[in-house]
């Protein structure tokens, strides 16, 4: 008897999207882990939440919403770290501010439009109602960061080992930091079907982690965590439906196990 196309379809989507989303945050995280980045990277996913927000409520494309927001919030908190709060200190109170001020501001716009835009699938994401058009936009932003990442490895290695030396050198530090801005956005944006906003960070955190323990290089590191992130989410996808839970929480309780291990810090001297 053949499979009913109904039946392959509910399921596939859904599981072509956990490995998107997995690849995605493999390949970015361990970046964003080596340049000292995840809390940058967390900030912005809670920038992105008002700009979505709206998007969605007036019908517009979310990622557009998603990467005026976020990029925007990132701006501002540069603007004020370097000029009023400089040291690392400093950069944490404005990161975490501006964090909360956006999830604030993205609740008060949620509840204003009145149950037009779903908070729960926007935070925690929803990979069962995951279409043909979150799809297209996850591979479009795997490709776009995959262009990014070898057309600009040597700059992001420099960049990561040794900032100074990097715009010493002449290198475009600053044009390299807001296209690795722009990325992280467009990955949290994108993966946002899947593990939503808010749970994206442990799914680009925990992977790389692992796989700059384990790997030689950069490039291995990269390789290895786009494994661990595809594995972690198929898993916790096959997981919820066992559990009848939403797969975005299971994927992210998931990453906690591969902490579990001993995790030496990443090898700043990594090529």
């Amino acid at each position: 008897m053949s499979a009913d196309p109904n039946t392959i379809a509910w399921w596939l989507l859904p599981l072509l999207m956990a490995l998107l989303t997995g690849a995605m945050g493999g390949v970015a995280g361990p970046i964003l882990v080596v340049r000292r980045r995840v809390l940058h990277s967390n900030l912005i996913a809670h920038a992105v939440l008002p700009g979505v927000a709206l998007a969605v409520a007036v019908g517009i494309e979310p990622l557009l919403g998603g990467l005026a927001s976020g990029l925007g919030v990132t701006w501002l908190a540069e603007r004020l770290s370097s000029r009023r709060l400089p040291d690392d200190a400093g950069q944490e109170v404005v990161a975490n501010t501006l964090l909360a001020a956006s999830l604030g501001l993205g609740v008060l716009l949620i509840s204003a439009l009145d149950g037009d835009v779903d908070l729960n699938s926007l935070l925690f994401g929803d990979l069962l109602t995951a279409g043909p058009a979150d799809l297209l936009r996850a591979a479009i932003a795997l490709s776009l960061l995959l262009i990014l990442v070898f057309s600009r490895y040597q700059q992001l290695v420099f960049l990561a080992v040794d900032p100074e030396g990097a715009a010493a050198a002449g290198l475009p530090v600053h044009r390299l930091r807001q296209l690795l801005s722009l990325a992280t956005t467009l990955v949290i944006v994108s993966g946002m079907a899947a593990v939503g906003l808010i749970l994206a960070i442990a799914l680009y955190s925990a992977p790389a982690l692992i796989g700059l323990r384990t790997a030689a290089s950069l490039r291995g590191a990269l390789g290895r965590s786009a494994a661990i992130g595809m594995a972690v989410a198929v898993a916790g996808f096959g997981l919820s439906l066992l559990l009848d839970s939403p797969p975005g929480p299971v994927i992210a309780c998931l990453c906690v196990p591969l902490l579990l291990g001993d995790a030496a810090p990443p090898h700043r001297g990594r090529r």
